[in-house]
């Protein structure tokens, strides 16, 4: 397992990164074997399924649906804020720009639409459901746990387990 150093200004992500690497790539090799069941330190865990998206579209219908959640309203407030999806150009990765609330996903990168999945889009709405102005890193401990609440209510206790387990053995701080 290969987990990322650590930089100045926004600590924790390049271990975050790399930890969510090592999830998609479980996800992924679930779905090409057809065997969701995976062991994690000695247990025995079915992964739930990862939704993928074909659109902007939607990725748009999904959000809204996510952020319309009765827990996610109940837990933060900017879950009535609306978020904009677009299509980012180029191959990077997917991003949210809290100016104006926007979620950007590139559509194909390589040949392969690997921002159009589930785990991708949590990550960004974790990004727009944090306190606005507060003065945290992007990838800080609040953020970590805020994504892992969003992974464990919309895919499944056992996709934030693995989650978890992995952004912990990448030396990720949760709060």
């Amino acid at each position: 397992m290969r987990c990322g150093v650590v930089s100045a200004r926004d600590g924790q992500r390049a271990r975050v990164y790399d930890a969510e690497g090592l999830v998609r790539r479980m996800f992924d090799r679930a779905d090409e074997a057809g065997a969701r069941t995976v062991e994690l330190y000695g247990s025995q865990i079915t992964l739930p399924v990862e939704r993928r998206f074909a659109s902007v579209e939607s990725v748009q219908n999904y959000v809204d649906l996510v952020l319309s959640l009765n827990w996610v309203r109940a837990q933060w407030v900017r879950s009535s804020e609306v978020v904009t999806v677009r299509a980012r150009a180029g191959a990077g990765a997917a991003h949210y720009e809290a100016e104006g609330a926007v979620l950007a996903v590139p559509l194909h990168t390589g040949g392969s639409a690997w921002a159009l999945r589930e785990l991708v889009i949590l990550h960004e709405i974790a990004h727009h459901l944090g306190e606005p102005g507060a003065d945290r890193a992007p990838h800080g401990p609040e953020f970590c746990s805020r994504y892992l609440e969003l992974v464990d209510g919309v895919i499944g206790p056992e996709a934030a387990l693995v989650l978890r387990t992995s952004l912990l053995g990448c030396g990720v701080r949760l709060s």
